[in-house]
């Protein structure tokens, strides 16, 4: 610590321990956490949930029925017929442009894809993992980059990178949540136009669209998990000399 800035030693202390702890957790998630959860990750990938072939398995039933066509009576030819469709364009113009007014659905609560729903559920812990397990080790590596001098950086260049590829691991991930939600909201839209305008089959047929897209991305996700898994835990064993060592010729600058 630099004799220019005065700290207090009980502060200090705690300080170290907390750098101590990190470097503890950040070591063990390294050599031990990261390939145990790219092993689970990839067994995973071949549970029969994850890989239903006929995508038409995933599908939920959408619970809104088609309402009865409204019959009109028979009109006249003439002036009374000209009239009558007149008076009923203006009562109806409202009706013909925001579509059927729902109160209530006839079903109850429109459930979501229950598959689906199970499938994020188990996902979503994995994403939230990968993030907590990413910051710890990049605080850590954070921690062992030395004080700026000049020449002698390839090992500070090296940490650097490390740093940079953890932040983006992290983005990623927190991205993935991101889809999730945007998944849920999407699907709410599309059957609220479904209650709305429930002759319109093609609003139906994009919710199975949508559930069939996101079912394929959920098992990406699921992929891509592993696939940062492995990269980092690559990437950290071969520079871990340079990573805890950046400047073997200048240790005291090492914290």
């Amino acid at each position: 610590m630099s004799s220019l800035l005065k700290v207090d030693n009980e502060l200090k202390t705690k300080v170290d321990c907390f750098r101590e702890r990190i470097t503890s957790e950040a070591e063990d998630l390294v050599a031990n956490f990261f390939p145990k959860k790219l092993l689970e990750l990839d067994h995973f990938l071949k549970d029969p949930i994850i890989n239903i072939a006929e995508l038409k398995e995933i599908h939920a039933e959408i619970n809104i029925t088609v309402p009865d066509p409204i019959l009109l009576p028979n009109l006249h030819d003439g002036l009374d017929a000209q009239n009558a469709k007149k008076r009923k364009l203006e009562d109806g113009a409202d009706d013909m442009k925001t579509g059927t007014k729902v109160f209530v659905m006839p079903g109850g609560m429109m459930k979501s894809n229950s598959i689906l729903v199970d499938l994020i559920e188990k996902v979503k812990p994995e994403i939230r993992t990968l993030i907590e397990k990413c910051n710890t080790v990049k605080m850590w590596v954070q921690l062992l980059i030395p004080r700026i001098e000049d020449g002698n950086n390839f090992g500070v260049s090296i940490q650097e990178e490390t740093v940079a590829e953890l932040r983006t691991v992290e983005g990623e991930a927190a991205s993935f949540l991101d889809q999730i939600s945007r998944y849920y909201i999407t699907r709410a839209k599309l059957v609220s136009k479904i209650a709305k305008y429930p002759h319109v089959e093609d609003y139906r047929r994009t919710v199975t669209e949508v559930d069939e897209k996101e079912y394929i991305s959920l098992k990406i996700i699921v992929s891509e998990l592993r696939n940062q898994y492995v990269t980092l835990h690559d990437m950290i064993l071969k520079n871990i000399e340079k990573i805890k060592r950046p400047r073997s010729s200048n240790t005291d600058a090492l914290y």
